[in-house]
């Protein structure tokens, strides 16, 4: 049902939906109690994180220590697993009562089936996948920033009549905030009546799918193939090399269309947004819509033949040669040394 004008003055505070995985928080959700905490301070109101689960209590003061200043828990052995129609219940419902005037998610599956759905039931806009996150303190608004238009023009976007302002955040964009053991916190229990009777869905069985290594987005070193690679000998070489270096392998959206790589594994601004410690990209030009995913990397080294290619602006260390030459030059001191 939807819900009559409301009063906009009366909505205060930014809220976190803090998703949770066999009892840990998803790395996103930290990410973006970093950014939350941000986002509060410039509004001079408070943050909280708002978790679910089963046996979750201790996850609560780890929240606080990542930026939260109260931490909303509902736990209940009926929300150990994600379902839609009981996440979303608990959470309009707080929110209808609580009244945040800034709500963010997690563009994770989980997120993405959750975020559109608390959108209709609380009457709310909410900007999907989005790359930056800020305050417009003179109108006190929450402004969302997503790529649009196939990544070619980034939008900026604002919902100046209802609340709470929503978004989804893609994992990987915002920085990882540092732990702070010494910040001081509260934590609100919510009292449950929940019946498995009066759920629709049930869980029968929770199967882990099959992956090779880690999230690229999560990953510590990247290799990342480009249009320079040319062909397949070429990439299988620099697969090596991302081998050799324990490095997971990336890609632009060229070499994931050309089938060297899975579409997990692209990056950029139809792909995944990463922040390693070493990235290395091969054979790539320097594009925006791929450097906006890999721009926040510690330490970028760029392999290119062009000279006057856009990567070498933001690399820390640029190598000016042919890929199908440099690689196997790389690889060859590296075997040396191991």
């Amino acid at each position: 049902m939807m819900r009559s004008k409301i009063d906009i003055d009366e909505y205060r505070g930014v809220w976190v939906f803090v998703e949770q995985t066999e009892g840990r928080p998803v790395r996103v959700s930290l990410e973006l109690l970093g950014k939350g905490r941000d986002l509060a301070d410039k509004l001079e109101v408070e943050l909280s994180a708002f978790l679910l689960g089963e046996s979750v209590q201790e996850i609560a003061q780890e929240l606080i220590f990542y930026g939260a200043d109260e931490v909303i828990v509902a736990d209940h052995p009926l929300l150990k697993d994600y379902r839609t129609e009981l996440y979303t219940d608990i959470i309009s419902e707080q929110v209808m009562g609580r009244r945040p005037e800034v709500l963010i998610v997690g563009a994770s599956p989980i997120g993405r089936d959750l975020a559109p759905r608390l959108s209709f039931r609380l009457n709310a806009g909410c900007t999907a996948d989005c790359t930056g996150l800020d305050i417009d303190n003179e109108n006190r608004l929450f402004v969302s920033t997503r790529p649009a238009f196939g990544g070619n023009v980034m939008a900026t976007i604002i919902c100046p009549e209802n609340r709470p302002q929503m978004s989804t955040v893609r994992p990987g964009v915002m920085a990882f905030p540092e732990k702070d053991e010494r910040r001081k916190g509260r934590t609100i229990n919510l009292d449950l009546q929940i019946d498995e009777e009066d759920v629709k869905v049930k869980i029968l069985e929770s199967v882990k799918g099959a992956g090779e290594g880690v999230k690229i987005e999560e990953a510590e070193r990247i290799v990342a193939i480009g249009m320079g690679a040319e062909d397949d000998e070429t990439c299988d070489m620099i697969k090596e090399l991302a081998q050799l270096l324990d490095a997971e392998v990336g890609a632009t959206r060229f070499a994931v269309e050309a089938g060297w790589v899975s579409h997990d594994h692209q990056i950029g601004q139809t792909g995944k947004t990463v922040r390693p410690d070493l990235y290395i990209g091969c054979g790539i030009s320097g594009a925006v819509q791929h450097t906006a995913g890999m721009s926040g990397s510690k330490m970028i080294v760029a392999i290119n033949k062009d000279f006057n290619a856009e990567i070498f602006k933001i690399a820390d260390y640029g190598i000016v040669g042919d890929v199908k030459k440099m690689v196997p030059a790389i690889i060859s001191e590296l075997s040396k040394q191991s």
